[in-house]
């Protein structure tokens, strides 16, 4: 169970975090952290627990670091960053994710009922490749098929190969958000990049064809003037609605 100590201190980073555009080139900056606070991220909550993503560090010394801070339109957050972290998303994994479940819940449901284990296998045996299996015409009909069935009872609707790319990234996002407020609990200033070139950025990193980057991130030790003014955001009551 939490102290109120550990309440406080979370919340304490969550409003010191700030996207810092400048960094510090001379403070020490331990690169540990950058793997430390990764290693967090990948505890994130995601879809199906498939986790179709991955982190690429480039950190300061590498050959490829100032050519990646140049395609991303050389903003400073990213010129001054001390390591550069690229989130990937990678849908083309999901078989081989899937397969992993799979083996795991083999394991792990021995001693469980039938009912449940076969349950659980068949999420990953054949729920899963139906909604990410790819082939000409399949978006429509899964979405023809989410249509029918959702005439008689709750179904979900996100089906199509649009909706699928964006399950993707909302668990990239989630783990991304996880790594950045890690750094912050390390000392460490971070800011999330959408400004690049994402095609130049695949051929540099040599991705997959089916990998898409969700974002670049700035790690190091912010400047004062790397904050640009006070933080402004909409009001609570816009945001925040009970019904």
């Amino acid at each position: 169970m939490n102290t109120m100590n550990d309440t406080e201190s979370f919340f304490d980073i969550v409003k010191a975090r700030r996207s810092v555009r400048i960094f510090d080139q001379e403070a020490p900056f331990n690169h540990d952290s950058v793997q430390k606070a990764l290693e967090a991220s990948i505890l994130s909550p995601n879809s199906s627990n498939l986790q179709l993503y991955q982190f690429i560090r480039i950190p300061e010394n590498s050959p490829i670091k100032d050519p990646l801070a140049q395609l991303c339109m050389r903003q400073k957050a990213a010129t001054t960053a001390r390591e550069l972290v690229v989130v990937v998303t990678r849908r083309d994994a999901w078989k081989s994710r899937a397969e992993a479940n799979y083996e795991y819940i083999q394991e792990a449901t021995q001693n469980q009922s039938d009912k449940k284990k076969k349950q659980a296998l068949n999420y990953y045996g054949n729920l899963i490749p139906k909604l990410y299996r790819k082939f000409p015409g399949w978006s429509l009909i899964k979405q023809g098929i989410a249509l029918f069935v959702g005439f008689n009872r709750p179904m979900v609707r996100e089906v199509s190969e649009a909706d699928v790319r964006v399950s993707v990234h909302k668990s990239a996002a989630l783990a991304a958000m996880t790594f950045m407020l890690g750094m912050k609990s390390e000392g460490y200033d971070t800011c999330p990049m959408e400004g690049y070139d994402s095609k130049r950025v695949k051929k540099l990193l040599k991705l997959t064809k089916g990998s898409e980057i969700s974002m670049i991130i700035g790690c190091g030790k912010g400047l004062p003037e790397g904050i640009y003014g006070d933080r402004f955001r909409v009001e609570t009551q816009k945001l925040i609605i009970q019904k």
